[in-house]
């Protein structure tokens, strides 16, 4: 296991100060856990990008009925 240290901003590090008290969590638990959570979320979101790309890249985009029905079902949905 790697260490790190940072720097966090006092109202930050008294959040988490107060959320580990409330939780019975370790800052280190809270910490580590919400970084999980970003990287699983960023990592997603740069291969859907990733894929997109190829995918463009491939020529495969949706054809102008897909677009037509898509919006007009969105524009059915706001009334």
């Amino acid at each position: 296991m790697s260490i790190m240290s940072l720097r966090l901003p006092d109202d930050m590090a008294d959040t988490l100060a107060h959320l580990a008290k409330a939780t019975g969590r370790s800052k280190s638990f809270l910490a580590i856990d919400a970084l999980r959570d970003y990287l699983a979320r960023e990592a997603w979101q740069i291969a859907e990008i990733q894929k997109a790309i190829e995918e463009a890249d491939a020529g495969d985009f949706a054809s102008e009925n897909e677009v037509a029905a898509t919006l007009n079902k969105w524009s059915a949905n706001e009334g």
